[in-house]
């Protein structure tokens, strides 16, 4: 039997009883008659039976089925979204259902709920459901579709992502504790990531550790380093966020998976150069920028003071606070800005006034 997408056949497993109403020669009124969902079947059965006559090719008896599948009462529906059902019918539960937290949060802590569904459920607004698939380090190791989810999920805070990449260190290496501790030089960090990238990314590993004194990086190597993470893997992308150097970073840090952008801003290899540039960027997540906010060493420097304070993608409060600790000259600067936001500069000019500077 097809499934909901019919892209692939399924088979569904009925009971004697629950498989007379199925049968394609089975008479189309005892059809219908089951489409409405009269029949005297536990809850997991009956749904299956509703399941399968989703896919009767008379259009009443499929219409009717999933109306009464999609609308079984909550006491019946709530057996079916925690129980061993066919995950296929629970994936067709978890898009039917998608605007309810609670139901879609049944569905996550659900063991027989398949992977691609749980992806499919992590990129819901739900800070519940969340939770629960952030939680879950064996989904998340078996089926890196799921951080992909996750990654550009609004719902998705420091704290998640936090709990993912300790997921991801723990079981890719220990590695990058030892670029922390200043324990691996470049060739064994350059061995540490060959590991990870497997052989057919291997032979680049020596192009993505080496750390260019250059200011400028050819057009052309940028091109094909670009091209290169976009063969990454999720898991990939986030180890050599913290093994790769700063021309990866450059690129990682603007990833669209928040995962892999905080993993950049956070490895032990970053500069005190890259966190300023970083701090102006237009270009990275606000993540990255309340995480270059929140780290008292990074923002003794003044530049990225000034940076952040000028950023219009910094969130407001956080910029106010640095506008505060902003010298005269920078401050007139950013009145007479257009790219800064009206707020920001009209707090910088009430300084000003203050001062008696303007």
């Amino acid at each position: 039997m097809p499934d909901h997408t019919g892209n692939e056949k399924i088979r569904l497993t009925l009971s004697a009883q629950a498989q007379r109403y199925v049968q394609r020669d089975a008479p189309r009124e005892a059809r219908l008659m089951a489409a409405r969902g009269a029949l005297p079947l536990p809850p997991l059965e009956l749904a299956t039976v509703l399941f399968a006559l989703m896919h009767d090719p008379d259009a009443e008896v499929k219409d009717t089925a999933r109306a009464s599948l999609e609308a079984l009462p909550a006491n019946v529906m709530d057996v079916v979204l925690a129980g061993d059902a066919h995950p296929t019918i629970l994936s067709h539960l978890a898009h039917a259902q998608r605007e309810d937290e609670a139901r879609c949060e049944m569905l996550a802590l659900n063991t027989a709920t398949d992977d691609a569904t749980i992806a499919f459920l992590a990129t819901l607004p739900f800070k519940r459901v969340v939770d629960v698939v952030a939680n879950n380090q064996e989904r998340l190791m078996r089926a890196p579709e799921i951080v992909e989810a996750l990654g550009p999920n609004p719902m998705v805070g420091r704290s998640v992502i936090d709990r993912i990449l300790t997921f991801l260190g723990m079981d890719l290496a220990d590695a990058e504790d030892s670029v922390g501790k200043g324990d691996l030089n470049e060739s064994e960090t350059e061995a540490a990531l060959k590991a990870v990238l497997g052989e057919d990314l291997a032979g680049f590993a020596h192009q993505l550790v080496n750390e260019s004194e250059e200011t400028d990086v050819d057009e052309g190597d940028q091109t094909n380093l670009y091209a290169l993470i976009q063969q990454m893997s999720i898991f990939q992308k986030v180890k050599l966020a913290r093994l790769g150097n700063k021309e990866a970073r450059g690129l990682l840090i603007r990833d669209r998976n928040k995962v892999v952008s905080v993993a950049a801003i956070t490895s032990p290899k970053i500069s005190d150069t890259e966190v300023t540039n970083y701090a102006q960027s237009r270009n990275v997540c606000d993540e990255v920028l309340r995480i270059i906010a929140s780290n008292r060493t990074w923002c003794r420097n003044y530049k990225v003071k000034l940076a952040l304070a000028s950023n219009p993608k910094t969130p407001q409060p956080t910029a106010m606070k640095f506008v505060n600790y902003l010298q005269d000259n920078d401050l007139r600067a950013m009145v007479r800005s257009k790219d800064v936001p009206s707020q920001i500069s009209a707090h910088a000019r009430r300084i000003l006034m203050k001062k008696g500077k303007i």
